[in-house]
């Protein structure tokens, strides 16, 4: 086949409203989990994403309160009622926190002359006192329906009276539409969005029409959601809309797990499952996505002509740009190849005749690639590289795509590099990277490492700004898993025939004593390893345990990651120690190995605060807790695969801080989506990382997962010690099964020269 198959966030204000002595608190908080009553003033908001502290007049007499949360829209004199807890801020006392929040017209007197000061352009407080004074609670119904009533109010002529309606009925319709919103599960965060995109006259009947318009065009809503509400609606289950939408869902789920796209027909088995309807509609629903640009297909080459690859819109267009870009860098010329003896190379940088032509290639060709497994000698040719690129001149950067791998390089170098993200500079203001094709980053050499977890939106940005002429090197292990994010960028970049590729694979003799490294090459090579022991009394680098049982196994691994390892070799349980695993479910799952670990290696204590959030099932942030980033936070400058732990928490203001290798960042409770504990992580997770240690079980229960290169990656992230939990079946199974997991790309087709031109 020609395509590559391998198988809101703010921080807590600094309100001017801030008592220099909060007040005390009297007795416990209370445990009711609803407020309700009439909003008496706006204190603080945040426009930005909705943070809103207001003072409510609650009712049955009960007194004020103080309301902090996403507010979004509420203005004074209206009557809300909320769900969510009390707490205790240290600095501006007693508040509710809001969760959820329903929207209500006033019914006082006192109540409809604030909303109409407050929420209607054009009437001051003593206009809105004059115009309840005279209507009474009749004043809204006036308005809605015999505004011309109006000019009865002293002061109120005819221009006056034109400004006012039209006022009223702009706020009225974000009011409805808000109100609206909320009422079919939205936030009122996620509302705002709705309106902000198709007005506030518009949103409820666009939602009413075509309900996944909110799945496919608004962030934040997704199909499930969207489909509840539409069905609610009685849209016909075989409707063009919502197969469609279920199409687009589909594909977006592929894209989670690195699809660049996929062929027609599987995508309509996906959604088949979502929505149980036969490939009449579901072709009627493509039909549909394909007008209104929601979908892109591809059927130019002749061998897919009958089941067109099937693509969203901006990975379509982000893999025509990749191979456009490179096709462009890889037409420069080359530069005269150094000697043979590049001079200035002695001592630790000596290199064998692999390494050496590695060098030269990079000092000639525009782009080429090093590859090889651990213990090869990789690190030492790219410091032969910057060497040698830094005698003839040339300006010189590094970088790589976590920090982590970064730190590496730096340190393998002795230059700065940085990762990917940061190299590029994102910026705010233009919603993209500093550096493009516009900026492009000043220099002439390249280096690039851990190339095999790059994917194709993040490469498509990093290519656009390197100017042609400049010599780039891809470094990876092409052995390794895929990239977490779509696409097999350093495989299809292999396989397209065009870039020189140096693949290193003697290993060096202080290497080759490893039984990590050794037994990495072999599980490379279809061998299962040894699965034994140091003698009793001496101490190895690999270890296996006989396991069958995932809940024994779960334990076994809290008590050596928690006291065997440490006491017996001398790691750090917290700094040292990671452990890896095939899936995210299951006892021997991420999730259960979390809870598992946390609790071994930082249970609960008076002097730790924590945060617990309203989850399936709850996740407890704590302070020390190891944490990573799960997606790019451009606002944050924090991104996927990014590692830290819980340095400082306040319960209070639902909030912590977490220290990353190159940054503290501040999360609120609305952030903590993008974070999962890292106690234990998958093995894709893991890539551009190592770890003094590694703890891996392989159990039957992965038997999904079980693949040579996904055995080989987890191997090669342990740098001092390998510790194998599992039985030898499933060792043998992952060692035999040599078919990698499918991805679904056509950038090596692309770039290979037989491409037809943009579509």
């Amino acid at each position: 086949m020609p395509f590559h198959r391998r198988t809101f966030s703010s921080k807590s204000p600094q309100l001017p409203f801030a008592r220099r002595t909060p007040p005390q608190a009297s007795g416990p908080l209370p445990t009711e989990t609803s407020v309700s009553g009439e909003v008496q003033r706006i204190v603080f908001a945040n426009p930005d994403n909705g943070y809103v502290v207001l003072k409510l007049k609650r009712d049955g007499g009960k007194g004020e309160a103080v309301l902090a949360g996403s507010l979004s829209g509420v203005q004074p004199g209206v009557c809300i009622e909320v769900t969510g807890h009390w707490t205790d801020h240290p600095q501006f006392g007693r508040q509710f926190q809001v969760e959820q929040c329903h929207l209500q017209l006033p019914t006082t007197t006192s109540g409809i002359a604030k909303f109409l000061a407050s929420s209607v352009p054009g009437i001051s407080t003593k206009l809105a006192n004059d115009i309840v004074k005279h209507f009474g609670d009749q004043t809204l119904e006036i308005l809605e329906k015999e505004s011309w009533r109006l000019r009865e109010v002293h002061g109120i002529g005819s221009g006056k009276l034109k400004q006012l309606v039209e006022a009223w009925q702009k706020s009225a319709d974000t009011r409805e539409a808000q109100i609206f919103l909320q009422g079919i599960g939205l936030t009122p965060n996620l509302a705002e969005k709705v309106i902000q995109k198709f007005g506030a006259r518009s949103a409820p009947e666009i939602v009413r029409k075509n309900p996944y318009r909110l799945a496919t065009e608004i962030e934040g809503v997704g199909f499930l959601t969207a489909d509840r509400f539409a069905l609610s609606q009685n849209i016909a289950p075989d409707s063009p809309f919502r197969c469609g939408a279920a199409l687009v869902y589909a594909l977006d789920q592929a894209q989670q797990d690195g699809q660049v796209c996929l062929p027609q027909s599987r995508l309509f088995l996906e959604a088949e499952n979502l929505v149980a309807q036969p490939v009449e509609a579901l072709q009627n629903g493509y039909d549909e996505a394909l007008r209104n640009g929601l979908l892109r297909e591809e059927k130019a080459h002749p061998e897919i002509a009958d089941d067109p690859l099937c693509y969203l819109p901006q990975l379509y267009y982000a893999e025509i740009q990749l191979s456009e870009i490179l096709n462009i860098l890889l037409k420069a010329p080359k530069t005269p190849s150094p000697p043979q003896s590049l001079p200035g190379f002695s001592g630790n940088l000596r290199l064998n005749a692999e390494q050496l032509q590695a060098v030269q290639c990079a000092l000639s060709a525009p782009v080429s690639i090093l590859t090889g497994g651990p213990g090869v000698g990789k690190t030492t040719t790219v410091a032969a590289m910057v060497k040698a690129a830094l005698l003839r001149g040339w300006t010189v950067k590094l970088a790589a795509p976590t920090g982590r791998a970064a730190r590496r390089l730096s340190e393998a170098t002795g230059q700065s590099a940085t990762t990917i993200h940061r190299l590029l500079q994102y910026n705010p203001k233009l919603k993209g990277f500093s550096f493009n094709p516009e900026s492009p980053l000043p220099c002439k050499f390249l280096i690039l490492d851990e190339v095999s977890m790059l994917d194709v939106p993040l490469a498509r940005s990093l290519f656009r700004a390197v100017r042609p002429g400049t010599h780039v090197v891809l470094v990876g292990d092409k052995d390794q898993l895929p990239s977490v994010g779509p696409g097999a960028v350093l495989h299809d970049l292999i396989s397209c025939g065009r870039i020189p590729v140096t693949e290193l694979k003697q290993i060096y003799r202080q290497s080759a004593g490893s039984r990590i490294i050794t037994s990495a090459h072999e599980v490379n090579r279809g061998i299962v390893p040894q699965l034994v022991n140091p003698p009793k009394g001496t101490r190895g680098d690999f270890y296996f345990y006989s396991c069958d049982d995932p809940q024994r196994t779960s334990e076994f691994i809290a008590s050596l990651v928690s006291r065997s390892i440490p006491q017996f070799f001398g790691f750090n349980s917290l700094e040292d120690i990671q452990v890896l695993t095939p899936m995210r479910k299951g006892e021997c799952g991420t999730t259960a190995l979390n809870q598992a670990l946390q609790e071994a290696l930082n249970p609960p204590s008076p002097d730790k605060p924590e945060l617990t959030l309203n989850s399936d099932p709850p996740r407890i942030f704590r302070l020390g807790d190891r944490v990573m980033q799960t997606k790019n936070n451009y606002e944050k400058q924090v991104f996927n695969g990014e590692m830290g732990r819980i340095i400082e928490v306040n319960p209070s203001t639902k909030s912590f801080q977490v220290l990353f290798d190159q940054a503290k960042v501040e999360y609120q409770s609305g952030d903590c989506g993008q974070l999962l504990h890292a106690y234990a992580i998958t093995i894709h997770k893991s890539q551009g990382s190592e770890f003094p240690c590694v703890v891996m079980p392989l159990l039957p229960q992965h038997y999904m997962m079980l693949q040579r290169n996904l055995l080989y990656t987890g191997m090669t992230r342990a740098k001092k010690l390998f510790i194998l939990l599992g039985n030898e079946y499933s060792v043998k199974t992952a060692v035999r099964n040599d078919t990698p997991m499918q991805r679904y790309s056509l950038l090596g087709w692309r770039l290979s020269g037989t491409c037809p031109p943009r579509l």
